[in-house]
């Protein structure tokens, strides 16, 4: 018994120092910084918050989460977040929108794996549907998903509308 929590709390040390280490290399980080002095970016998500199951599920997921992870912008309300990264409202209102700390974009099923991993018992779940089979079928799903949806709801098609009528720069 006592070896395995020694070997159990070696494996715990090498991938916490592994960690740290790939935090003080990491390309991003601003000359003379460590990884303990950055400042920590928010996960920005964006949704639709006019869509009833959307906003139960997100509301659950702003009260399991653990405060200074996310940045939760309702783009149904207001979409001027989004102009700053030249994704149309109507695109936001389809699928989930989710950028990363690193400033990555994650979209659709994508975007789910990343809110997932932040939280306490559903990082499980982002590890199973992360895997390649399942992260295909998931996206299928969503995605089939997400445009019956949005065919649906009036203020989705009145978002497509209006990027239908914008004029093209």
């Amino acid at each position: 018994m006592r070896h395995a929590m020694a070997v159990i709390a070696a494996i715990y040390w090498q991938s916490a120092r592994r960690a740290c280490q790939k935090l003080r290399s990491c390309p991003s980080t601003p000359k003379g910084k460590t990884a303990s002095n950055w400042v920590i970016l928010m996960i920005e998500v964006f949704f639709d918050g006019k869509c009833g199951l959307c906003s139960k599920e997100i509301a659950y997921y702003q009260k399991i989460a653990p405060s200074g992870i996310f940045a939760w912008m309702d783009i149904a309300t207001d979409a001027s977040p989004l102009a700053a990264h030249q994704i149309s409202q109507a695109d936001a209102l389809r699928h989930l929108h989710v950028r990363d700390a690193a400033g990555h974009w994650h979209i659709g099923a994508a975007a789910f794996l990343v809110i997932w991993q932040q939280l306490r018992y559903w990082r499980f779940l982002a590890i199973l549907v992360g895997l390649p089979m399942i992260r295909q079928i998931a996206s299928l799903v969503y995605n089939r998903f997400a445009d019956y949806r949005f065919s649906k709801l009036a203020h989705c098609q009145i978002a497509q509308k209006n990027l239908a009528k914008a004029p093209i720069s």
